[in-house]
Parts: structure tokens; C-alpha cells; sequence
């Protein structure tokens, strides 16, 4: 008998109605989520040598070599009449090499060794599907199981290239432990170099690596790895699945790449996209079979009107082999940490977030509008991750605000460990788009900082690869413009401009990393301000790589300022990894005076004080704080190396006074113009006061 959701019970449900008891009167929702996994977990548990064989379904599908080096082929192709494989191997003879017919829409092939004994197939050779269809059209597919495609450089179309070299690359560094403060460096490896092509693989190991490491980064984000036919849709438009995009070099090269970074104890994570696909047919997952379905569901309900995108039929038993077998794939293959969920808003309702503004109101995240087969398919995705490696760790992208996105499943949650926090950016860039500075809403800036789900972990960030695209600006280029083509020299007098945008943009970040979450993330090049924009190749702009790049060639040059905005990104997170405020609990926020522009708020025993008056600096302001004792400077943004002024003495002590104040126990008074971090001595604890104030005047 089937049993019914109300009996269906979340072992710790009440766990998350403590944090947010108005999701009491979504329970039956919850229960009917929770009800599906369990279903699907233990139909897994049942079918094909349980999840673990289930979910490396790469190892049987695809081609395979066999022991005896034959070669074992296998597709699924429910709507095909016949299928052929052809290649270089046979001439590309289109009827050589049937495909025997098998049930469940599968089809199997396997083909003897050489007279020498060596496979069929050789190494680096190029292979196709051919599909007979019940209209009888022949069709040329690539496998969606393929490891390796290449482009050739006149061709628009990509080659399935047979992988199987006769050394394969054999990781050395185990995997670096779960990071308890998470600092992530998003990078996208093709533009990973100040020269105007597509940068490799071998060039993120031996040049970037070493920047991100030096930088105090401990988790990079790799962007666009998943093989897209077309660069500028930022990987995001995604052909073959399984194999990593061979524009930047060989998959051993990318197995490298993470080794390395293993090695410098960086944990990696892939840009993971599931939510759609590229609707490419002759080098897509599109109409493989010749169907317009398949691994997608029909129209209209398959396509993503938006992104003009193919969209998955989550509720099918082969569209699950492929999705989690691939994620076990980067997992076993090429020893990745954990995924960044791209897409997730668009998986989780049916209208895609499309027209949608989300207020908030609880009831845009249950009933109908959800679409409850791709929830539970990420319910799924997260509970097979974390219980066979439990280090792993994931991070979904969501702009609706889906309550219990990062809460357990034991919870009545989707578990993932962290969402991004998607507002922080988007809030940033409409302060320094419509006010002026003396317009500055502390209250307001606190709130979108400090606006989270109780319990639920988030990656803050300033901003991201999206502020960064052609047609917005990186908020250096959204300070300072076109004076950072003229006026980064340090051989010259600070102009005003430049000298607030500096002085704002290391304010932002940091009041950003502290207050904003429980992980921070940065896109390569603007922890030092990187200018212009983000533009890839295209017809609209003459295939130029002129923005598809990033000058680190910047930072290298000791007379330009870009080097005094890297190093203190460099510290700021130096100092986050001694002293741990991401891995505490939320900040407490004493301050946010509305008239003075200060905000001061302590987190992890570490106080931080930001004056954000254009042109007001503060002697003997009193501030809370709730440990007595002696501070010191430890961080001040207003150090000359920082691009500052150096007002400030750090051989000051600072005495608190046991005086309440601001909701704290204790209170002292500084002098605070720009940005510090004070250090306090208490055995046998080390506090740090962070005085973070901004400079505008000369």
C-alpha cells in the first residue's frame, strides 16, 4: 500500500521549525518532498548493483576497453530504428558497425581487438554515432557520454575524439581537508593570461596557482570547464558533459591542474551545469536519438524560452544515470571537491524564475509552481555527494531565496552546504549607480548584508563573473572609470577620484567578507581592481580577445596602484585565516549611525569599524565593544602599502572603559579615518579590533 504523506515522517523537522516556525503551515509539502527522495534512494539502493554501480554508469556506457582490449560500446536511444558507429577505424563506413538492439531503448556493440592485440580503436582517433531514425534519417551524433571532443579550427562543428592514452595521469596529492572558512577564487581558465587567445590549462597551473595561493584563496571555482561549443556563452551553454573542454589542452592537464592545486591545500569545486543544455544536435545532447525528447522533456515544457536552452526530464531513470554519474565523473575522474549548482532558480520552478520578482511571500516556494521532480533530483544529487564523500562540498545558485536550500534532508532540507548570496552584488552596484556618496544608507547596507536564512550558509561576495560582463562594469571601473587609464601611477599625485574609488573599493570588500556570510568568493583579476569589462569573441565585436583576458601583468608593475589593492585582498584574507570570523557565528552589528556613515560590528572576538563619511574623519569616538582589555592596530586600510595615507599610529594602544554602550558591555574611543584592525591582549585569547574607515579628504 502506498503511504500517504501525512504518515511520512522528517526525522529532524523540528530543527528547522525552531529556526523558522512559519514553515509549519508548508509541513505537507516538506513531508511529500522528503517522501519522493526516500522513494527514489531506495529504487536506486534496488536497481543495477545499487547507487554506487548506478552512478558510475561512465564505466559501461560510452565505450569502454575491455581486458582483452575489445571494445564495448553502449548508447541510449529509445526513439532510433538502428544505430551505427563509424570512425577513422573503418573508414567511416556507416554500416560496418551495428549496434545490437537491447531493451529499454539501449543499444550495445562491441568490437574484437586487432590482429596485434591492440584495441580497434586507436587513441586520439575521431569516432560518430550514426542514428537511423523511424523517418528514416540518418543522423551524426556524438556519444553523450563522450570524454574528449576537439574542434578543428575552420570547423563550427566538434569531433568525438577516442580518450584512452597509454599512461593514464595518476593523481599524487590527496584531497586537501573541507575548509572550515571558505574563500573561494572564482576563474575561468581561458582567460586566465594578459594575452589576447585562449589561455591552458598548463598556464592556470604554473602562473595562476601561484597568484590564488599567495592571495590567502582556499577553494577555487573553475568556470566553463564543462565542454561548450561556444565560448562566449561563458560555459554555460553546455555540449558534451563528460568531457572538459579540450580549448584549453588535454584532460590530463586539467587532472593536473587540480593535483597541484590539491597540493598547495586548495580544494576545487566545478561550475556545474544541470539545469539545462546546449540545444545543439550534431554535437549536443539534442534530439540524439532524433526525438525531440529524449533527454529532455517535449516541448514546451523542454525548452527554456529565456536562455534558448533544452530542459531535463529529471523524472527519468536514464536522465538520472546520466546527471549523477556525471557528477560522480568530476568527482572519480579528475578529483574535484564539490559543484557550484548553476541555474538552480530555473530547475526549481516552472516558470523558471522567468517574470518572477519573488517578495519573499512563502507561498512562492510551495504549491504547483514547483517543480518538485528537479527539486528532488538536487535532494538526490546532494544526498549521494555528501554520503560517499563527505568533504565534499556544495554550493547552489539561487535568486529566489527557497527556504531550507542548506538545510539537511534529515531536516526536511536540500542540503547543500552553502547558496550565494546573490543580493549583496546586485545592491552594491545600485548604491554607486544612483547615490551619491553623502546619500549612503548604513541601515540599508547592513540589512542587505546581514539578510539571511538563521542556519543556512552563505557565500558573500561584492562581486562576481556577472558584474563583470559586457555591458555592466566591475565596481573599480564602477568607482573610477576612465581614470584607471591615466591616474593608477603612483609617480603622481592621488587624483580625488581615484583615491575614493581605491579607498571604497577595499571598504566594500571587506565590509563584505565580514559581515556578508559564511564564505567569501572573488572573480580572478578584480581583487585588484581589474579594469574594463568582460567580453568574449563574438561576431559583435569582431572576434576580438581583447577583453577575454585578465592583466596580471597589472599587479606585476611596482608604480601602479593595482598592486596596492592586491595586497590588501592578499591580507584581508591572511587575516580572516588567523582569526576565523567566516566559520563564526553572524556578526553582532553595535553601530550603524546614519549621520556619522560608521558601522561597527564585531564577529569571531574581531571588531570592525567603518566610517563611510565622504569627508569626515573622527577623533575620540566612542565605540562598543564587548571584551575589556588593551587593542591594537592589526589591519588598516589606510596604510600607504594599501594605497592610503598613513594617518594612523600603530604603536596606539586602545583601553576599553567598563562603560555599556550600543548594546555592548564595554566601549573605547578611537580615532578613525580610514581602515584598521586592532589587535587585543587578553590572555589567553587574541582579539582583533578591525577600525575600518574611508579616506576621501587629502
Amino acid at each position: 500500500m502506498e503511504e500517504h504523506e501525512d504518515n511520512v515522517s522528517i526525522p529532524e523537522f523540528n530543527n528547522l521549525l525552531q529556526a523558522d516556525p512559519n514553515l509549519k503551515k508548508y509541513e505537507n509539502d516538506f513531508r511529500r518532498r522528503y517522501d519522493m527522495l526516500r522513494k527514489q534512494v531506495l529504487l536506486l539502493e534496488e536497481a543495477e548493483g545499487g547507487v554506487d554501480q548506478f552512478t558510475r554508469s561512465y564505466r559501461s556506457f560510452g565505450v569502454q576497453r575491455l581486458p582483452d582490449n575489445s571494445l564495448f560500446f553502449k548508447e541510449w536511444a529509445p526513439a532510433a530504428e538502428a544505430l551505427f558507429l563509424t570512425g577513422e577505424f573503418n573508414g567511416w563506413d556507416k554500416f560496418s558497425h551495428p549496434y545490437s538492439k537491447k531493451e529499454f531503448g539501449k543499444w550495445e556493440l562491441t568490437i574484437p581487438p586487432k590482429s596485434d592485440n591492440s584495441p580497434a580503436v586507436d587513441h586520439c582517433t575521431k569516432l560518430k554515432v550514426v542514428v537511423h531514425t523511424k523517418d528514416g534519417e540518418r543522423l551524426y551524433r556524438i556519444s553523450p557520454w563522450a570524454k574528449y571532443v576537439t574542434r578543428e579550427e575552420k570547423s563550427v562543428i566538434y569531433d568525438w575524439v577516442h580518450w584512452d592514452p597509454p599512461q593514464h595521469y595518476v593523481h599524487i596529492h590527496p584531497r586537501p581537508k573541507k575548509p572550515k572558512s571558505l574563500r573561494i577564487y572564482e576563474a575561468h581558465v581561458g582567460i586566465g593570461s594578459p594575452e589576447p587567445k585562449i589561455a591552458s590549462y598548463n598556464n592556470f597551473t604554473h602562473n595562476v596557482l601561484p597568484r590564488i595561493k599567495d592571495l590567502g584563496y582556499n577553494c577555487i571555482q573553475l568556470m566553463a570547464i564543462m565542454e561548450h561549443a561556444y565560448y562566449a556563452s561563458f560555459g554555460y551553454q553546455i555540449t558534451s558533459f563528460f568531457a572538459a573542454s579540450s580549448r584549453y589542452g588535454t584532460p590530463d592537464e586539467l587532472k593536473e591542474l587540480i593535483d597541484v592545486a590539491h597540493s598547495m591545500g586548495i580544494v576545487v569545486l566545478l561550475d556545474v551545469v544541470h539545469s539545462h543544455a546546449s540545444k545543439n544536435t550534431e554535437d549536443g545532447l539534442n534530439a540524439f536519438d532524433g526525438s525531440d525528447s529524449c533527454f529532455f522533456h517535449s516541448p514546451p515544457r523542454g525548452e527554456h524560452t529565456l536562455w534558448d536552452s533544452r530542459l531535463f526530464n529529471y523524472a527519468s531513470w536514464e536522465v538520472l544515470r546520466f546527471l549523477l554519474s556525471n557528477l560522480r565523473w568530476w568527482m572519480e575522474e579528475y578529483c574535484f571537491d564539490g559543484f557550484r549548482f548553476d541555474g538552480i532558480t530555473s530547475m526549481l520552478y516552472h516558470h523558471h524564475g522567468i517574470g518572477s520578482g519573488f517578495s519573499g511571500d512563502y507561498n512562492e516556494y510551495f504549491g504547483l509552481q514547483v517543480d518538485e521532480e528537479s527539486l528532488v533530483y538536487l535532494m538526490l544529487s546532494n544526498h549521494i555527494l555528501h554520503n560517499l564523500y563527505p568533504d565534499c562540498i556544495t554550493i547552489a545558485e539561487d535568486v529566489s531565496g527557497m527556504p531550507a536550500l542548506c538545510r539537511r534532508m534529515e531536516e526536511g532540507g536540500l542540503g547543500f552546504d552553502y547558496r550565494l548570496a546573490m543580493a549583496i552584488p546586485d545592491k552594491w552596484i545600485q548604491i554607486l549607480k544612483e547615490l551619491k556618496d553623502e546619500e549612503w544608507n548604513m541601515g540599508n547596507i547592513v540589512f542587505t548584508l546581514t539578510n539571511r536564512r538563521y542556519g543556512e550558509k552563505c557565500i558573500a561576495y561584492a562581486e562576481s563573473h556577472d558584474q563583470a560582463l559586457v555591458g555592466d562594469k566591475t565596481l573599480a571601473f564602477w568607482l573610477m572609470d576612465k581614470e584607471m587609464y591615466t591616474n593608477m601611477s603612483t609617480m603622481v599625485p592621488m587624483s580625488h577620484i581615484i583615491d575614493r574609488g581605491m579607498q571604497l573599493h577595499k571598504m566594500i570588500r571587506l565590509l563584505t567578507h565580514g559581515l556578508g556570510g559564511e564564505g567569501y568568493l572573488n572573480f580572478m583579476g578584480n581583487e585588484f581592481g581589474h579594469p574594463e569589462w568582460l567580453d568574449f569573441p563574438r561576431e559583435g565585436n569582431n572576434q576580438s580577445y581583447h577583453y577575454a583576458r585578465r592583466q596580471f601583468n597589472l599587479v606585476d608593475m611596482d608604480h601602479l596602484r593595482y598592486c596596492q589593492l592586491y595586497a590588501f585582498d592578499r591580507d584581508m584574507n591572511r587575516t580572516e585565516d588567523k582569526y576565523g570570523w567566516l566559520a563564526a557565528q553572524p556578526a553582532y552589528v553595535s553601530a550603524k549611525h546614519e549621520g556619522d556613515k560608521v558601522i561597527v560590528f564585531d564577529r569571531a572576538n574581531v571588531l570592525f569599524i567603518f566610517n563611510f563619511h565622504p569627508n569626515k574623519s573622527f577623533q575620540d569616538y566612542r565605540v562598543g565593544v564587548e571584551a575589556p582589555g588593551k587593542y591594537k592596530i592589526k589591519l588598516d586600510s589606510d596604510e600607504v602599502q594599501y594605497g592610503g595615507h598613513g594617518r594612523l599610529d600603530h604603536n596606539t594602544d586602545f583601553f576599553t572603559e567598563p562603560q555599556p554602550f550600543n548594546g555592548r558591555s564595554n566601549s573605547m574611543l578611537v580615532n578613525i579615518s580610514n581602515t584598521i584592525l586592532l589587535t587585543h591582549k587578553r590572555s589567553p585569547v587574541f582579539l582583533l579590533l578591525f577600525f575600518l574607515l574611508n579616506v576621501t579628504e587629502s
